[in-house]
């Protein structure tokens, strides 16, 4: 089952939901910002995108500049201030099975189908 983590507010993330629906696949979606990940789903989403947790950091965001830019932070830290702030997560992710992607474009997507 393919996953979307999805932010209905960002146009990206929409572009994401609208190339899966064109593709007629069926997919999951979860609304990462009201449902709030968990430490665990976001070590495993890196994992599959095998990216660093700074990676995965919407850094040009005003909470991230507010409080983390130029400081040293572990990637515990980072993690931590994805999963309190939601916002600071890229997106969307799409996962299938064991891989992931962040869609950006959207016609990423083709290369974890």
């Amino acid at each position: 089952m393919i996953t979307i983590y999805h932010n209905p507010r960002c146009s990206k993330s929409r572009e994401g939901i609208s190339f899966l629906e064109n593709l007629n696949l069926e997919f999951e979606t979860i609304k990462y910002i009201d449902e709030k990940i968990t430490k665990e789903e976001l070590l495993s989403i890196l994992k599959k995108l095998n990216y660093k947790p700074i990676e995965l950091v919407r850094t040009k965001e005003k909470i991230w500049i507010d409080n983390f830019k130029n400081k040293q932070l572990s990637d515990d830290k980072v993690i931590n201030a994805m999963i309190q702030n939601p916002k600071l997560i890229e997106r969307p992710i799409v996962i299938n099975g064991d891989k992931a992607i962040v869609a950006r474009p959207s016609e990423k997507i083709r290369d974890i189908l």
